[in-house]
């Protein structure tokens, strides 16, 4: 039997993160009886909510019993038709996974280049659109924040590329770890489709998928031919709750997300994207702190590009992320995420995302400072007191 550990473990992965209690108590709610008209009132909120977290007027909102793969899956289903493609700018992992999963349903995949520490190179996709004069390709897949590189390209540059090449291919855009984190306005940006998930930094246990649709990507997904059924939009498209999610509602996770979205409401969306903008900088200074002994340094070498969700910081030969993260887990408390992908191994990653505030930050720099010191890892001492002097700044 485990003894037990006494205060919180703090979790600072990019997802899932740490939940609110008013979100664990909503959850707490029995779940009602599908005519309930709490129901269709949950669903309308939470549609709502989301709307306004994604900054759209004129969008459907659509969920799924499903984590973001699942919603990654909807968007291939609906907007791809047979013979088409598909263009996935690199990103790292996230890209590279959201590329296979297209590819394993038949569909051909266009890739650019992924430079390690790096955003999507813009005018590597603009001659692959300038290339594709037949118009073969269907749909951009963006990624906004790649979660295991902690880096934030630049959507609205992407529209301008689709835009100044006269491409009419659907702008789909993956925001699973920057909604509820950074600042993404769907409908001032010309983003057809948004991708979400309900893990990250809208504050609510892993399980549902979201996909924001608008008319363009809808009328495409309407005429589409290839067979689909529970991804449908066409069929989740409707008024019923019981078609919305094609079956029962998962009306625990709703209620847990009704009431995350009501405090994002509470805080004012600026003040959670302002908020996130200062955790995450608290984090960078720390590591450029860090990094002054050459052991350790950030993974994304353009600073405007860094993530305010996760910051992914690389370490050098010799060095064990995974046994870091066991010591600052195991002994100090501290929970956070390590290389993905081609990381594997070579990176571990802080999450600065959702219901946390500065002492929470500043904890979570301690305990990563205190596994460094056990493990013997050389890294520049002042990291918690620049982060100090970040937060006492702002």
């Amino acid at each position: 039997m485990n003894p037990r550990i006494p205060g919180r473990r703090f979790l600072h992965s990019p997802g899932p993160t740490h939940v609110p209690e008013e979100v664990m108590d909503a959850m707490r709610r029995q779940p009602m009886d599908l005519a309930d008209v709490r129901v269709d009132q949950t669903i309308a909120a939470c549609e709502q909510g989301l709307r306004r977290v994604l900054k759209t007027e004129k969008s459907r909102v659509l969920m799924f019993s499903a984590n973001g793969h699942g919603a990654w899956e909807a968007t291939i289903a609906n907007v791809i038709p047979p013979g088409k493609k598909v263009l996935i700018p690199g990103t790292g992992h996230f890209s590279d996974s959201w590329a296979l999963q297209t590819e394993s349903l038949g569909f051909p995949v266009v890739r650019t280049p992924w430079v390690e520490g790096l955003p999507i190179d813009v005018q590597a996709v603009e001659q692959v659109l300038r290339e594709d004069r037949e118009h073969q390709i269907a749909a951009l897949f963006v990624i906004h924040t790649d979660t295991a590189s902690g880096v934030t390209s630049d959507v609205p540059a992407l529209r301008r590329t689709l835009d100044a090449c006269a491409h009419p291919a659907l702008f789909v855009v993956d925001v699973v770890a920057s909604l509820g984190a950074a600042p993404f306005e769907m409908d001032q940006w010309g983003v057809n489709v948004a991708v979400g998930a309900s893990q990250k930094g809208l504050m609510v246990p892993p399980g549902l998928g979201i996909v924001a649709v608008d008319d363009r990507a809808m009328a495409v997904a309407t005429a589409n031919p290839a067979p689909r059924f529970y991804w449908d939009w066409r069929l989740r498209d409707n008024s019923l709750s019981y078609r919305k999610f094609c079956g029962t509602a998962p009306q625990t996770l709703l209620a847990g997300l009704q009431a995350a979205l009501g405090l994002i409401e509470l805080e004012g969306l600026d003040q959670v994207h302002a908020r996130h903008r200062l955790l995450s900088s608290a984090v960078h200074a720390a590591v450029d702190a860090w990094s002054t002994a050459g052991a350790l340094d950030h993974f994304c070498t353009v600073p405007e590009a860094r993530s305010v969700s996760v910051t992914t910081i690389k370490i050098g030969p010799g060095i064990d992320p995974e046994a870091l993260r066991k010591v600052a887990r195991e002994r100090f408390q501290v929970s956070m995420a390590g290389g993905l992908g081609p990381l594997a191994g070579r990176a571990f990653r802080i999450g600065h995302l959702g219901d946390l505030n500065p002492a929470m930050i500043l904890g979570c720099l301690a305990g990563v400072e205190a596994a460094m010191t056990v493990l013997g890892i050389p890294f520049g001492r002042d990291g918690v007191a620049r982060a100090v002097a970040r937060l006492a700044a702002d």
